[in-house]
């Protein structure tokens, strides 16, 4: 069966992806706002995993409504669970399982239960997340034995993330980005497979 799992080219994704292919046929799925927008380090990361990749375009009114949502609020986190939230009930409209790398000390983005089985029953869909059971330290650790990864701050590593469009966009609009999201917030790129674990 064919799971359809978001990714972002991060470690937590990556991992996902790892631990579902056992049981899975794995297809990876990205989302852009800029239907233009390229995504080579996304398609490399794909590519040393042998899974495909699609890259799936956001309607403009979701990024207009997610800037919004943070300049009303004054935080990130409404607006990247929303996207998030977008982004999951597409996948959900296209197959029978769908999955993420959320893990159980995430708090943005993060279904809760009610909103999981929601998902659930609306799409008839299960949604997998793999992770769910480990917090960072874990998570750091398993990938750091089945992955390779590169790390940098937010704007300065090239993963799809869906807060690089939403700064960018800000910024465009006038808006001072940084003084709505955390600062140095690390970001991680997946670059391959951990040698002992190549195919």
């Amino acid at each position: 069966m064919k799971a359809g799992i978001l990714f972002s080219g991060g470690k937590d994704s990556a991992l996902a992806a790892v631990l579902l292919s056992r049981d899975y046929e794995i297809e990876l799925h990205s989302f852009v706002f800029d239907p233009v927008r390229p995504i080579p380090h996304l398609e490399d990361a794909a590519r040393s995993f042998g899974y495909p990749l699609e890259r799936n375009v956001f309607g403009r009114d979701l990024l207009e409504t997610a800037v919004n949502a943070i300049i009303t609020t004054g935080f990130p986190n409404q607006a990247i669970q929303m996207v998030h939230r977008n982004a999951l009930e597409i996948l959900a409209s296209r197959y029978k399982v769908v999955a993420d790398g959320t893990r159980f000390d995430d708090r943005v983005p993060r279904l809760e239960r009610d909103e999981v089985l929601s998902l659930q029953d609306r799409f008839d869909c299960s949604y997998i997340r793999p992770l769910m059971g480990y917090g960072r330290r874990e998570v750091d650790r398993l990938a750091a034995m089945h992955l390779q990864v590169q790390y940098g701050e937010t704007g300065n590593i090239e993963c799809g993330d869906y807060e690089r469009e939403i700064r960018e966009e800000m910024t465009r609009l006038g808006h001072n980005a940084g003084q709505f999201f955390p600062d140095r917030h690390q970001q991680s790129l997946v670059i391959g497979r951990a040698k002992q674990f190549g195919r």
